[in-house]
Formats: structure tokens, C-alpha cells, sequence
């Protein structure tokens, strides 16, 4: 089974993943990126806060990256809200 690795890159900076997951495809390591993405996101939001800036890039087994997913595409926001007219 495939080995994959998860680096974060956000506003604190970079977090390398030097475990890993062994998952049994790319598809399931985008699935899981996505997860883990989402995770961070709640998290912040718990807090008041959210920073879309931020990405997740997959290596493979061999360190080279695979895939780089940037926040922001982890999620639709839909409709804005804005003030009612005074």
C-alpha cells in the first residue's frame, strides 16, 4: 500500500509530517488531505478566527509532492451576509 505524507503550511509557518499514512491511493490521500484540512478550519473558527491562506501538500512515498491543496478549496462558502438597509 502506498505511503503518504501530510506537510502543513499556514500562518504559524511549516509542520512537516514525518510518519506518514499508508493509504491505498492518491484519490483516498486527497480525501483525507481535505479532511484534515476541514479539521484545522473548525478549529479556528471555534476560536473566531479563519485564515484561508493556508495548504496541505501531499508527498508520496518518496517525498516528492504529489498534490498541493490550498484551504480554501477544502470548502464553498455560500451568500454573504450583509447588513439590512437602516
Amino acid at each position: 500500500m502506498p505511503h503518504f505524507f501530510f506537510d502543513l503550511h499556514n500562518g504559524l509557518g511549516l509542520v512537516s509530517n514525518e510518519e506518514g499514512r499508508e493509504l491505498p491511493d492518491l484519490e483516498t490521500a486527497r480525501r483525507e488531505a481535505i479532511k484534515g484540512i476541514r479539521s484545522i478550519i473548525s478549529a479556528e473558527v471555534e476560536k473566531g478566527e479563519l485564515d484561508l491562506t493556508g495548504r496541505l501538500v501531499v508527498r508520496d512515498g518518496d517525498g516528492a509532492e504529489t498534490l498541493v491543496i490550498p484551504f480554501h478549496e477544502s470548502l464553498t462558502i455560500v451568500g454573504r451576509w450583509t447588513a439590512p438597509a437602516a
